[in-house]
């Protein structure tokens, strides 16, 4: 029989063992690895640990009817406290004529804007591979670089709530879903156009090697009217720290645009 100093010490064990259970449950939250997509990727990770933290290179080239567009862009993904994503990103857009086009026909080269966004993953479940979160980008454009100092610099302001839901399928197979409006606030104007932005991707990861490949389907609702993108794509791991993705961009559903491509290029410290 166990004496009462036994007990009492063993009890002590106990309230230790789970006091660390749970502050090791704290520290390292359960997290399901989903695969992001490339083109239209995710704030942070779903069910991000603090002190995650991302940098972001990208470049996309695509042609319209009278001009070619090259675009780039730069972004820093951190996660301050658990399941918590917060993101700064930068545009630029350049373009350059076609030979059947005149000056006037090809928009001025421009810092697009700053994006500053924010995601919090409220669901998390191992059992069902499911993660869900919520959040928020707001966006500021600005004029075009010709413009500096003639007038306006900030030309509008785009708010955008989103909502991701994804779920991984065995072992390998990855679905999600990420969708919002653009409240779109011209500067000066009193209207406030919304678009919606729909968008899903299906992934499937190589075994024990950190690729994938996949498609994402890029919906644009604008003027009551939808636009489809397929953006078939591959993202490959060069090591612990690098990876790079590439994507081909097919227009399905509208005409102004022929095929794009993009590359993005990820480094995790």
């Amino acid at each position: 029989m166990k004496t009462t100093k036994q007990i009492l010490l063993a009890g002590i064990l106990s309230i230790l063992g789970a006091f660390s259970a749970f502050a090791q449950t704290k520290s390292n939250p359960v997290k399901v690895s989903h695969a992001e997509p490339i083109f239209q990727d995710l704030v942070r990770d779903l069910g991000a640990r603090k002190g995650e933290k991302e940098f972001n290179l990208g470049a996309d080239f695509s042609s319209g009817k009278n001009y070619r567009e090259s675009g780039y862009l730069a972004e820093y993904e951190f996660a301050p406290i658990n399941r918590l994503g917060l993101e700064v990103e930068t545009d630029f857009s350049f373009f350059s004529q076609k030979n059947n086009s005149t000056k006037e026909q090809i928009p001025g080269n421009r810092l697009d804007g700053i994006r500053l966004s924010a995601q919090y993953t409220f669901f998390v479940s191992e059992k069902s591979q499911t993660s869900m979160a919520l959040g928020y980008t707001q966006v500021i454009e600005f004029t075009d670089f010709k413009n500096y100092g003639k007038g306006k610099f900030i030309t509008g302001l785009v708010y955008s709530p989103f909502f991701v839901a994804a779920k991984k399928w065995g072992s390998h197979i990855h679905t999600l879903v990420y969708t919002y409006p653009m409240i779109q606030h011209e500067l000066g104007e009193n209207q406030t156009p919304v678009d919606w932005q729909i968008n899903t991707s299906v992934m499937y990861s190589l075994p024990n090697s950190g690729h994938f490949i996949g498609v994402e389907v890029n919906k644009e609702i604008s003027h009551g009217k939808m636009s489809v993108t397929l953006r078939p794509q591959v993202k490959i791991k060069l090591d612990s720290h690098f990876a790079v993705g590439i994507v081909t961009g097919i227009p399905v559903s509208h005409d102004k645009e022929n095929v794009s491509s993009f590359f993005r290029l990820v480094y995790e410290p």
